[in-house]
């Protein structure tokens, strides 16, 4: 039963979680825009989820404890330099065009978890872009939007179309929701400087917020040219899953409320899009 546990936590903890979430997301792109499924950029975009977030949670405890870390760091550290080098090994795989986008998602990334920005910007030393009040949701959202919309369709080929444009706000708009179960979680944990949207209006004024986000979701799905009965009724199903976990969200949430079930959200959608 503890092997079990211990499996699950290295599971969530290494990020492979999130990554299949990032996958699935990508992979409903592919479906909604009708061409084959792409081994070789889904594969890429697994291991550089699983790069990228374990670089950004972990960095600083690498950097100030790398004489002392503990067992389980440790062996995420071996995992997300093997998963690091697969992405390498895919990226390679993919057309030049999609490369200016992986650089670019890169570099935000980057700049997100390492100190560059003047402390006068900052609440402290850190000094990355996660640290300046306010837009931290905003940052994120924004990247899983360009990753699982446009490095799918740029690797394929897809030239952009307003009804791209349209997905890319869609998937911004479906991020940020999803993430604001998280906001109120931390809400007891984050410093106030941060200003995180339940420290600015308050949680049941984010929840009303994250409300009419998601009827902009599928308002927007029904603004695009070609619009998919199947794919409408699985964005109305999943706003509604969404908007009860939303509602359903308190600072203290148990332990696998957001990390597991908040976060395989887009696997949900995923699955029911394949059913229809």
């Amino acid at each position: 039963m503890q092997l079990a546990k211990n499996l699950f936590n290295f599971y969530l903890n290494s990020s492979i979680h999130v990554a299949l979430s990032v996958l699935a997301l990508s992979w409903i792109t592919t479906i909604e825009f009708d061409f084959s499924f792409d081994k070789n950029v889904m594969s890429f975009i697994f291991f550089a989820s699983i790069t990228g977030y374990n670089f950004v949670k972990y960095f600083g405890l690498a950097k100030f404890h790398h004489r002392s870390l503990a067992k389980w760091l440790r062996v995420i550290q071996v995992f997300s330099l093997l998963c690091f080098v697969a992405m390498i090994v895919f990226f390679f795989t993919l057309k030049q065009s999609t490369w200016w986008y992986i650089l670019g998602m890169a570099a935000v990334t980057f700049l997100y978890a390492i100190p560059f920005i003047p402390r006068k910007y900052v609440f402290d030393s850190h000094n990355n872009l996660r640290d300046i009040g306010g837009i931290k949701v905003y940052i994120i959202a924004f990247v899983w939007a360009i990753v699982t919309v446009c490095l799918p369709l740029v690797n394929g080929g897809y030239e952009v179309s307003f009804d791209v444009l349209i997905t890319v706000l869609q998937r911004f708009v479906f991020v940020l929701v999803l993430m604001l179960p998280f906001e109120i979680r931390d809400l007891q944990y984050d410093s106030l400087k941060l200003a995180t949207i339940p420290q600015k209006i308050g949680v049941k004024r984010t929840k009303i917020l994250g409300s009419l986000g998601l009827v902009v979701f599928c308002l927007l799905e029904l603004m695009k040219d070609d619009v998919q009965r199947g794919f409408l009724t699985s964005t109305v199903v999943i706003s509604i899953i969404i908007l009860l976990f939303l509602w359903f969200s308190t600072q203290k949430q148990k332990v696998y409320y957001c990390a597991f079930w908040v976060e395989a959200i887009p696997i949900f959608w995923l699955l029911l899009l394949l059913l229809f």
